[in-house]
């Protein structure tokens, strides 16, 4: 199952979790694998831009991607380095161009992130004039996508209170990042993209949480056209999305789904009847 990834979920990781112990409602000990949470403070050159809490792992790509979702960098900028340091918990993106954002970081939203996700400047700025490519995707893809990724052994099954978000195209899963908010595993997944120069035309986005405005957004600046969670919905999400051309996938649960946007691109070639069935022990509450 993992070798379908070209980046898979560590739930060993070293540092990502911690053992707990505690006492169930009948005072009987119990003992808990819980998510490590920490700061980590993004600059973009020689100006400090966020600090983000998140798990800890990739911070290169969270840094790279949250820049990138937020417009301080272009798809073809060009990036000198970038440099993580662990113990002082930061990580700086050297550009070869002058930035300042000083106007920009003055104007900031609040989203409806679990981990109080933060956007800067105006929501829609850079949204003008967005069309996404019609990429048709197939219902089967979404089905084996849905039953290959909640089998995949994860943070969320190791210890809960997490979100995930997986790179696919078409059938496969491809880059499966996990952290405390979606809005960071959505910008690890931008990072490792713009890292990696990969082309988006051709992507499906899947995510564990709500297809929020913030969501919706994100995966349109990415360039990606398809986005699918086994969640639901805000209306902001989906007017958005109409107004782009994503196509936006949700409450994927078993065999059934709704399309709320661009279901004249999803194309329904096998039966739900004949989808995989989802095991008890691999389901994800569908809230958050």
């Amino acid at each position: 199952m993992l070798a379908d990834y070209l980046i898979a979920p560590n739930p060993g990781g070293a540092g990502l979790t911690r053992a707990v112990t505690g006492r169930n409602e009948h005072g009987e000990p119990v003992a808990l694998s819980v998510v490590e949470e920490r700061p980590l403070t993004i600059y973009l050159n020689r100006q400090e831009i966020v600090t983000a809490m998140t798990i800890g792992d990739y911070p290169e790509y969270l840094a790279l991607g949250f820049l990138r979702n937020q417009g301080m960098l272009s798809p073809d900028e060009d990036i000198l380095r970038v440099d993580y340091d662990e113990e002082l918990e930061t990580v700086v993106v050297r550009t070869a161009s002058e930035t300042s954002y000083e106007e920009k970081l003055q104007k900031k939203t609040r989203t409806s992130g679990c981990a109080v996700g933060t956007v800067f400047g105006d929501m829609m700025e850079g949204l003008e004039g967005v069309q996404l490519p019609a990429t048709p995707v197939k219902s089967s893809w979404l089905y084996t996508l849905a039953h290959k990724i909640n089998r995949t052994p994860s943070l969320y099954l190791e210890a809960g209170a997490i979100h995930g978000t997986v790179l696919c195209q078409e059938d496969r899963p491809l880059v499966y990042m996990e952290d405390v908010g979606r809005h960071n595993a959505v910008d690890k997944i931008a990072g490792w993209m713009l890292s990696e120069g990969v082309e988006a035309s051709d992507k499906i986005m899947y995510t564990t949480g709500r297809m929020t405005s913030e969501m919706v957004i994100k995966t349109a600046m990415m360039g990606i056209p398809v986005l699918a969670s086994r969640s639901g919905f805000t209306a902001w999400g989906v007017e958005i999305a109409q107004q782009v051309g994503l196509t936006l996938i949700g409450r994927m649960r078993g065999q059934r789904f709704t399309c709320l946007s661009g279901d004249e691109r999803l194309e329904r070639d096998m039966d739900p009847k004949d989808a995989p069935v989802e095991a008890k022990k691999h389901r994800r509450k569908s809230a958050g």
